[in-house]
């Protein structure tokens, strides 16, 4: 097995990376995290997770206490890493020593050895919220829809949506736009239960595309988006994973 590697899957809805050298855990810790869409990272050396928590964002993140007295500092690391700070943080736990530990540093969930699909499974359903509403915050709802635009004052202008996320979206429009200009954007995504309107701020412009981040937004509306992106989401999966997906929130 190579130092660092990605089991890749079909459709997935984020990825995990798990610190651990032990191939036995490697294998089922991957083979359960495949059966919730999410693809897994492997890296055996503590030594090589800073620079992967800098270049990569991990929805989920797993911690084997084999590798040495290393929990607090993985944990800061992570939750000083603007992209992972607010990932969910497993550790692998070998004594009830190490599982108080580990709470008490922080970590989300732990893992008590001896491992086994029957025993990882529980925990992964409790943290199954958790783990959804975090790659929610991410996922980019592919859309075409028409919008209208109005800048300050009364200027108006049409454009395209082609992704929504939970802070902001993307846009394709022949107005000339720049970084820091505030529009209020209206439009009517598909399946929502109403018309959209927001405030936003213009953050980037590139390739005929221009993305915008909400300003603010009301707490009802908030919500909504929520609920409609967490849909889109369960969507974008294929149908065994989602059935899955449905099967954990009843639980």
């Amino acid at each position: 097995m190579s130092d660092v590697q990605a089991a890749a899957l079909t459709a997935s809805i984020g990825s995990a990376l798990l610190v651990s050298n032990d191939v036995a855990t490697i294998e089922l810790l991957s083979e359960s995290l495949e059966q919730l869409a999410i693809s897994t990272e492997v890296c055996s050396e503590v030594a090589r997770t800073p620079g992967l928590l800098k270049r990569r964002r991990f929805g989920t993140i797993v911690v084997d206490v084999q590798l040495g007295n290393e929990l607090p500092t993985l944990l800061e690391q992570a939750r000083h890493s603007p992209s992972n700070r607010t990932s969910v943080i497993f550790a692998i736990s070998d004594s009830d020593a190490d599982t108080a530990v580990a709470f008490r540093e922080g970590f989300n969930f732990v893992l008590r050895r001896p491992l086994s699909e029957s025993s990882i499974d529980p925990s992964l359903r409790a943290a199954y919220g958790l783990i959804l509403r975090e790659e929610r915050r991410y996922f980019r709802f592919p859309v075409d829809v028409p919008a209208m635009f109005r800048l300050r004052g009364t200027e108006e202008f049409c454009g395209q949506v082609v992704n929504v996320s939970e802070g902001g979206l993307a846009i394709s429009t022949q107005f000339p736009l720049e970084p820091g200009v505030e529009v209020q954007v209206q439009f009517t995504p598909p399946g929502y239960e109403s018309e959209f309107g927001a405030q936003a701020s213009v953050c980037w412009c590139e390739e005929g595309l221009t993305g915008l981040r909400f300003i603010s937004l009301t707490a009802q509306v908030k919500a909504k988006l929520q609920e409609w992106l967490s849909r889109g989401l369960e969507q974008s999966l294929p149908v065994s994973v989602a059935n899955k997906f449905r099967a954990l929130k009843l639980v």
